[in-house]
């Protein structure tokens, strides 16, 4: 087995690799003056088993080039095997037509992946559970839950929990951490989404009053959803109200509308490499992930089962 690190998360890669006590591949992964990636690998990896880490995060299309250059170089140097184990998905929220005219693109880059040489897919937290069906290779699905979850019962277990999705596209989620902290009862907010980036809370559909809230959601990009649902739980009589979310993409000005909201806290993983803004942030609170990827991608390599992580 062999672990292949692309330039957007370097430092998830690396725990991934101390966890697997493996070194990372010797291999360069630089621009050209006009900025075209090139990708140099120094080792030899015919017949093996290679693992390219990389997330489609910001600067998205540099990255998923990255990520395809990097698959290209390993089918042409012979590599026995190639998993693409993309922690955050880019691309993802483009799953289905929203209106004519308008593109697949969660579709478009599962081609691109396939087409560039990869034997099977590793990601966590997608968007939508149907991305897996985009494919045309094994893709393997990880979920953040039982991380978060411990998290919750070693920090807030003594308090009177409720878990909230921030809409109604996420209760299954929201329902399996509510399984896993013992049965909580679940709330859910109701929006209404007028255009792209903006959101409006309506109501809430259950009671919180003098609940301690964990708000749970995929992504948070622009996190006016969260903020607006955090918010209303507060003006509904929530105790407390804490956001754990997979995928901490905090575009713009999301950093700030976050430190200034009624959230107590927003928890997130460390899927997408934290600018300084993000990891400077009092209220932004990161989660190891590199222990749940890496055994996944040992399994992999063992030929074991990857869903037993999660019973």
């Amino acid at each position: 087995m062999k672990l292949l690190a692309g330039n957007s998360n370097l430092a998830l890669a690396r725990e991934i690799a101390d966890y697997l006590e493996i070194p990372l591949t010797d291999a360069s992964v630089r621009r050209f003056a006009d900025e075209e990636v090139f990708v140099e690998i120094h080792e030899n990896v015919r017949g093996e088993d290679v693992f390219v880490i990389q997330s489609t995060c910001f600067p998205t299309n540099d990255n998923l080039m990255e990520l395809l250059i990097c698959i290209d170089a390993l089918r042409r140097a012979s590599a026995k095997r190639i998993t693409a184990v993309v922690p955050y998905f880019g691309y993802a929220r483009q799953d289905r037509k929203p209106g004519p005219r308008t593109p697949i693109s969660a579709k478009l880059v599962a081609n691109l992946i396939t087409v560039a040489g990869a034997h099977r897919v590793l990601s966590m937290d997608l968007h939508a559970g149907q991305i897996q069906g985009f494919f045309d290779i094994p893709t393997d699905n990880l979920y953040a839950a039982p991380v978060m979850s411990a998290d919750i019962q070693a920090r807030f277990g003594d308090r009177n929990l409720m878990v909230v999705s921030p809409d109604v596209g996420g209760v299954v989620r929201a329902r399996a951490l509510a399984k896993r902290l013992n049965n909580a009862p679940l709330s859910i907010v109701d929006k209404r989404r007028e255009r792209a980036g903006e959101s409006e809370v309506m109501n809430i559909i259950g009671d919180v009053a003098g609940r301690f809230c964990i708000l749970i959601d995929d992504i948070v990009d622009s996190a006016g959803t969260l903020c607006n649902a955090a918010a209303a739980l507060k003006e509904a009589g929530a105790e407390e109200v804490v956001a754990y979310v997979s995928h901490g993409v905090l575009s713009g000005g999301a950093v700030a509308r976050v430190e200034g909201s009624a959230l107590l806290e927003l928890v997130i993983t460390d899927s997408i490499a934290p600018p300084d803004a993000v990891r400077d942030a009092k209220k932004v609170r990161h989660l190891p992930i590199a222990p749940l990827l890496a055994e996944a991608i040992k399994r992999i390599a063992d030929e074991s089962s990857v869903s037993s992580l999660f019973d």
